[in-house]
Order: structure tokens, then C-alpha cells, then sequence
């Protein structure tokens, strides 16, 4: 059964998202699963190089401070599963194109869950710029892709159009923010959802699945 998960690694809750729903999956263990990460940029307009963190913040909320409540609940969610989340390190808001870019490689490679693993935590617990190409040089070592075919990819721009295509089809259909889920290409689920409703979608979904292919 196709799982396609939408987001993007400067998404906070995508992290929160992507941990929920490895706990709905690790408890279906006789459930066939394809799972592919797809592009959707938060900031789609943000420069090649990025900007400065405080100074995006500044531009998107104005003078006022963001919702502290916002950063405690993620803090919260994110520790009962395991992810430490350091928004203080963190100091470049990236654009997050090359970082697509070498997620949709890795897929290739059959190490996708892996590097989006990686990719959030250099992000939202290390503090690291995953705009800059060095970093996702380090990442990809760290998951095993080979940094010589990676560095070459990420040095011709291949697979931009690719990428941006994918972020259009996106809000094409629809999608307006992550993380997002559509499941056996037929269903859509919006947001970081509990483990226990991602599961009840994808029984659904897998029911579903099993009995057309018997006919």
C-alpha cells in the first residue's frame, strides 16, 4: 500500500508527524507498506541562500514574538517521543530545496527514512544550516549515500525542476500545509495526528486495498 507522507524538514511538527507515524506502522507489522516523503516548501519564496533566522521571524510575525504556547507544545510532543527540540540553535532559516533534492535521492537508494531522520535532527536539535551543502554532504555520509555522486547532484541543480513541480502539484490538490498523508492514493489526512489515528486511516485504507484486489 502507497504512503505518501508531505512536508518539509524546517516543519517542526513533520518531525512529530514523521515519529507518530512510525509508531502506527511499527504496530502493523504485517502490513505491506511503500513510503515515499513528498516536497511541499513552507517557505517557497525564501532565497536560494537563505536569511537569518530572527529576521524571518521578524518578517512573519511582525515585531510580536511567536506563540510561545506554540513552541511548548511542540517541545512537549516532541519529547514524549524522543526528539529534542533546540530552537535556540538554531540560526538560518534555509530554503529547503537542495534538502528535497537529496531526500528524493535517497529514496533511490532505499535509505529515505533514514536521512529525513538525520535531516530533522542536524535541523531542529543540532542547529545546523540544511540549506548549506557541506551539511547535507555530512547527512548523506551519515546515512550512507555516496557524497562523491551526492556533491556532483547537488553542484548541476539536477532534479530542480523535479522538486518545484512537485511543490506546485502539491497545492494543486490542495494542500495548504504539513505534514500531510495521503494514503493508497486515495486518502488524505492533515497534520500531526495521534499514532492512534493514523493507524484507524490506514486500516481503513489497507481493508479497503484487500478486498479490491480480491475481487
Amino acid at each position: 500500500m502507497q504512503l505518501d507522507i508531505i512536508s518539509d524538514p524546517v516543519c517542526p511538527w513533520c518531525y512529530v508527524g514523521k515519529k507518530r507515524m512510525e509508531i502506527a506502522i511499527a504496530a502493523r507489522p504485517a502490513m505491506q507498506i511503500d513510503l515515499a516523503y513528498r516536497v511541499f516548501q513552507l517557505n517557497p519564496d525564501m532565497p536560494r541562500e537563505g536569511m537569518d533566522r530572527k529576521e524571518h521571524m521578524r518578517r512573519k510575525f511582525g515585531e510580536a514574538k511567536a506563540p510561545s504556547g506554540m513552541a511548548d507544545a511542540l517541545v512537549g510532543a516532541g519529547r514524549e517521543l524522543g526528539i529534542e527540540f533546540n530552537f535556540s540553535l538554531i540560526q538560518r532559516t534555509p530554503n529547503t530545496v537542495d534538502a528535497h533534492r537529496l531526500i528524493r535521492w535517497s529514496h533511490n537508494a532505499g535509505l529515505q527514512a533514514e536521512l529525513v531522520e538525520n535531516m530533522f535532527r542536524r535541523y531542529f536539535t543540532d542547529g545546523d544550516d540544511i540549506g548549506d551543502h557541506s551539511v547535507l554532504l555530512d547527512i548523506a555520509r551519515d546515512t550512507g549515500l555516496d557524497t562523491d555522486i551526492i556533491g556532483d547532484l547537488l553542484a548541476r541543480d539536477s532534479d530542480m525542476d523535479l522538486i518545484r513541480e512537485e511543490d506546485a502539484t502539491a497545492r494543486r490538490i490542495g494542500i495548504q500545509g504539513v505534514p500531510s498523508y495521503v494514503i493508497a492514493n486515495k486518502y488524505l489526512l492533515v497534520g500531526a495526528q495521534e499514532p492512534e489515528i493514523l493507524g484507524k486511516a490506514l486500516d481503513t485504507a489497507y481493508a479497503e486495498a484487500q478486498q479490491s484486489a480480491a475481487g
